[in-house]
């Protein structure tokens, strides 16, 4: 592997990594800003949608590096960011709708489509990991 593969991998990477917390702050920094507004009244939902960015995005890609396993390839990724955009304005949707007062159950179509896509992403991932080890195309972690 070439240097400049590895330095775009690299950069890769820590695009990816400020993306995710940049959407961390961002779900964080509305939640706030509309709770301020909501005359007193608030909503769990509003309040920890930036846990979806944070656990789902941010903290993978933290383990991905500690334990130097492989970086997931591109469609994989996409899943797992359709997912997790989904779950969290699922979660801000639902906010929104308990501080004004009402409920929808087109709601939970947020709940199973973000958890599905998570999960299809994390199964494709294990599936990859396994075949490549299976293979030795792919070294192992460093434990």
């Amino acid at each position: 592997m070439s240097t400049s593969v590895t330095a775009r991998k690299l950069s890769e990477r820590h695009k990816l990594l400020l993306l995710d917390l940049g959407a961390t702050l961002f779900a964080a920094l509305f939640g706030a800003v509309y709770e301020a507004f909501s005359h007193g009244v608030y909503s769990y939902c509003m309040i920890y949608a930036f846990a979806f960015p944070l656990v789902l995005g941010v903290l993978p890609l933290i383990l991905i590096g500690i334990l130097r396993a492989p970086y997931p390839n591109r469609v994989i990724r996409s899943m797992q960011h359709a997912g997790i955009a989904t779950l969290t304005v699922g979660s801000i949707v639902s906010g929104v709708l308990f501080i004004y007062g009402t409920t929808s159950p087109l709601t939970s179509v947020y709940w199973i489509l973000g958890t599905a896509l998570v999960l299809a992403a994390a199964g494709a991932y294990a599936v990859t990991l396994f075949r490549n080890r299976k293979t030795g195309s792919l070294p192992l972690p460093v434990r």
